[in-house]
């Protein structure tokens, strides 16, 4: 039982090294010598590996006491073997860049003790990695919202990262990962999600070794759910929208798209966020204030659709051109009474898809993750 009080904490890596025997006095001349020896792997270690567990040893003997904390006092919690031989750190991770110092007592079988103590210090990251996941925990999203990891640094070994990501889901789900860039990697199913899946996203980062330096620094675990399949069909060519939900048409909508010399962009679309209301301001699309397309508009009901500024959205002043032309600059206008009905059912990750139009989408203008064939998907991943 004095065992399991003393023996709580270490952490190290390097040589590894016999201490000497304490001082004891023997019934004459030189004293007795114990036939334990100790083994510490992370003694004298300066780059020491925070995520690599701390093993201490005792050969011909038992250990009676082992103590290593950092120089604030903070100890590293480790358990003893049945055999008393072995003891291991338990700690989920050192802290980085920080000195540690480590005790260990052994006895032999006789009752002599052998002790030796020293210090470690773990490696100093150049660049340490956080993260960020969305969808946010909680959410409902639509079938089309793609994971998306945006780390705080570019990460050198994608594959080292990549092997501390993980989608788990409920029903099971075939899905990959795709590297955007060193900064962020996305995954997506195979097809569209199915409605009711629940997804448990998980990064394991912290204490792995990215490489050139780079280290990860947190763990992040994100829930969400897909909620109903809503997917909607925007024809540019006869300014409709059809909007399915669970497979069923509920209702067709007109509107008008892009104009020309601002044409909506064709392809497969998912709805990024949604804003009861915006301003939009050609400003952003550097067209000036003089410019006879200038324009500044109060929005209600906006869905936004792509990074560069299309949305869905209630647009009063164009009624009369909806069903009949394409007057807007870029956007999907309708009436405020079918802008409300639609605002009100969707929610982002919903698919909105444009036909009919002879401009395409740019990559990642928008969560443009289902404009990509699946085998080109698929190899986008760090371990294909």
């Amino acid at each position: 039982m004095a065992l399991a009080a003393a023996l709580l904490c270490v952490s190290a890596l390097a040589a590894c090294t016999t201490a000497d025997a304490d001082d004891e006095a023997g019934t004459e001349g030189k004293p007795p010598k114990s036939a334990a020896t100790l083994t510490i792997e992370a003694k004298g270690a300066q780059r020491w590996d925070p995520s690599q567990p701390i093993v201490i040893k005792a050969d011909d003997g038992r250990l009676t006491n082992v103590d290593v904390r950092s120089r604030d006092g903070k100890r590293v919690i480790g358990k003893v073997s049945d055999s008393g031989k072995v003891w291991r750190s338990t700690d989920q991770l050192l802290t980085y860049d920080t000195t540690y110092k480590l005790q260990a007592r052994a006895v032999d079988a006789a009752g002599l003790a052998i002790k030796q103590s020293g210090r470690f210090h773990t490696v100093k990251p150049k660049n340490r990695v956080y993260t960020d996941v969305s969808p946010f925990g909680g959410a409902v999203v639509g079938v089309g919202m793609p994971i998306i990891i945006s780390f705080s640094a570019p990460v050198p070994n994608r594959a080292a990262a990549e092997r501390q990501l993980n989608v788990d889901t409920s029903p099971q789900t075939v899905g990959s990962w795709y590297w955007v860039s060193d900064q962020m990697v996305r995954w997506r199913p195979k097809e569209y999600w199915k409605s009711g899946t629940d997804v448990v996203v998980t990064s394991k980062l912290a204490g792995v070794d990215l490489g050139d330096g780079t280290w990860g620094d947190d763990d992040d675990r994100v829930n969400f759910s897909v909620g109903q399949r809503l997917i909607s069909t925007v024809d540019i060519a006869n300014h409709r929208m059809v909007v399915e939900q669970n497979g069923s048409v509920v209702r067709r909508i007109p509107v008008t798209t892009g104009k020309a010399g601002w044409d909506t962009r064709n392809g497969i679309k998912v709805i990024i966020s949604k804003d009861r209301n915006v301003v939009m301001d050609a400003a952003t699309l550097d067209v000036d204030a003089g410019d006879p397309e200038y324009y500044r508009l109060d929005v209600e009901y906006a869905m936004r659709l792509t990074w560069s500024g299309e949305y869905v959205h209630a647009a009063p002043w164009s009624v009369s051109s909806q069903g009949d032309d394409n007057v807007s600059h870029g956007c999907t206008g309708m009436s405020t009474a079918n802008a409300t009905w639609f605002y009100n059912l969707s929610k982002p990750g919903d698919i909105v898809q444009y036909v009919g139009g002879t401009r395409g989408m740019e990559p990642w203008n928008g969560y443009t993750d289902w404009t990509m064939s699946w085998s080109d998907w698929k190899q986008g991943s760090a371990l294909s």
